[in-house]
């Protein structure tokens, strides 16, 4: 079991580190234009991601609130 507990908190610190480097390129594609060296063209594939849930009616909705809802169960322990 410590061996899945350990999987769990390496799981947890890569998505963590995700999320920031997701909004430093953000800010950075705001700041610079929009293709950022290293980072490419994030703000197009955050804008091209929203137009496909929202092509899908309910179930981009449903797609959506399931994506919020494994980021905000997440716990680093």
């Amino acid at each position: 079991m410590n061996g899945l507990q350990t999987a769990k908190m390496w799981i947890g610190a890569l998505t963590e580190i995700g999320l920031m480097l997701l909004a430093l390129a953000i800010v950075c594609a705001l700041l610079v234009g929009a293709n950022v060296p290293f980072f490419g063209t994030v703000t197009a594939n955050i804008v091209g991601f929203v137009k496909e849930l929202g092509s899908n009616g309910l179930v981009g909705l449903i797609a959506l609130g399931l994506i919020l809802w494994l980021f905000s169960k997440r716990q680093l322990s």
